[in-house]
């Protein structure tokens, strides 16, 4: 099959590297990619947030599925103008991808199918937002209607570190005040055709730049992937995955499809488990957001523990034959990848410093690397953004994928780099 993905960063290389490992060879393609990726497949300069562009190169090349890896094309309605040029494509049109474009449409959609959130209140000016956080009172969450690049979410007990959070996104439009809850964060991705509903393996991601849970909200430092103590608390991991399915994911999938706007692609369901509950019928499963595409840094922890051929579970979803494939499979194998972001992020990240070491890091067994923001020059590989590199390590258990990522990461030289070091040293343990 040929295949286009859409993407630059350590997430579309994660997707490519599962449909390489795959024992049918298929044809990739990646718009506008990365370094890395391109070391293993053809790139090309494509804009993907312009739907014609995409469209025509996808007639031109005979292109026969196209993977939508970030938010940007997905609201900007690429996924619209593939369908209507009668183009397979996995990415949700733009009217369902304001689950992630748009908070408040997030909420509508949640309060219409009975979903369990936190309470909200959407504000547009600085006395509304001011209002709205006395409410809740402290600790404060503040959150840009719209997209953000990761960046639009602060939980902080500084009540003008709110309000400046606040004020950076009133003059683009409203923003989220939220009631804080606390409990263990979960990540658990869906794919979805319309109808169907099919979960994948759920992981943890580290948002704060710092270890400890420190500093400020990133895009995401690290994750790890399963999460064997979720048993503690739901049976198995199994009981969990099913109880978000029937609760949460099939629930926003149905409302969805009643008001006309079929989510076809993989919904993100960033989860929190808070002993904060009404009853025992939903344990304290919170939705803190949606994202209507693959998490990053979490698919570079759960495609690779995934068995069954990725491809075949894309396309399925893109054609509405989602009930016709057997469910998706995962290895036992234990999954943790760390961010090697530059310096300085993720305020104002320091760019165009060489990296090296890649070859002794790769070398290391069960580690491969995903390339978020990198470019090849005449002198060397360059880094190009905040987050670098994402070192996974594999292992038969969370101390040995541990070790290994860490001992990887350890080689890599980036000047002024930084990275968490407490990445999975929980479940490590």
């Amino acid at each position: 099959m040929k295949i286009l993905v859409l993407g630059s960063g350590a997430r579309e290389h994660a997707i490519v590297l599962s449909l390489l490992s795959e024992s049918t060879a298929h044809e990739i393609v990646v718009a506008p990619g990365n370094a890395g990726i391109a070391a293993s497949v053809p790139i090309v300069e494509l804009d993907a947030n312009d739907p014609v562009a995409v469209a025509n190169h996808a007639i031109a090349e005979g292109v026969e599925l196209v993977v939508i890896g970030p938010e940007a094309p997905l609201v900007a309605g690429v996924a619209d103008e593939l369908r209507e040029q009668g183009i397979a494509v996995f990415g949700p049109g733009r009217e369902a991808a304001e689950l992630e474009g748009s908070k408040s449409f997030a909420k509508h959609v949640m309060e219409e199918a009975g979903v369990p959130t936190g309470r909200a209140v959407r504000a547009a000016t600085a006395a509304e937002v001011e209002s709205a956080l006395d409410t809740f009172g402290a600790p404060y969450v503040v959150k840009a209607d719209g997209l953000a690049a990761g960046k639009g979410v602060i939980v902080t007990d500084d009540r003008a570190a709110a309000l400046r959070h606040a004020h950076a996104f009133l003059d683009a439009g409203s923003v989220l005040v939220e009631e804080f809850l606390d409990g263990q964060e979960v990540s658990l991705f869906f794919v979805s055709d319309g109808h169907s509903v099919v979960p994948l393996s759920p992981a943890q991601d580290y948002k704060r730049a710092g270890d400890g849970d420190t500093g400020p909200n990133t895009g995401g430092m690290g994750a790890y992937s399963p999460l064997p103590w979720l048993g503690e608390r739901f049976g198995s991991e199994a009981d969990f995955v099913r109880e978000v399915t029937e609760t949460i994911a099939r629930p926003v999938i149905h409302r969805l499809a009643d008001e006309q706007k079929p989510f076809i692609g993989l919904l993100y369901a960033g989860l929190i488990l808070t002993d904060k509950h009404e009853s025992d019928a939903d344990r304290g499963i919170r939705v803190i957001e949606f994202n209507a595409r693959f998490g990053d840094p979490e698919t570079q922890v759960v495609l690779p523990r995934l068995d069954s051929p990725l491809s075949e579970l894309l396309q399925a979803a893109a054609t509405g034959t989602l009930a016709e494939i057997d469910p998706p499979t995962f290895s036992d194998t234990a999954a943790v990848t760390v961010v090697v972001a530059s310096e300085n992020y993720p305020a104002a990240p320091i760019t165009g410093r060489p990296i090296t070491g890649l070859d002794a890091a790769a070398a290391v067994e069960g580690v491969h690397i995903a390339h978020a923001a990198t470019v090849a020059t005449t002198e060397g590989l360059v880094a190009t953004g905040g987050r670098v590199l994402s070192v996974v390590g594999l292992g038969a258990g969370f101390g040995e994928a541990r070790a290994r990522a860490y001992e990887a990461v350890g080689a890599i030289g980036l000047e002024g780099s930084h990275h968490r070091s407490d990445i999975a040293a929980r479940v490590a343990r």
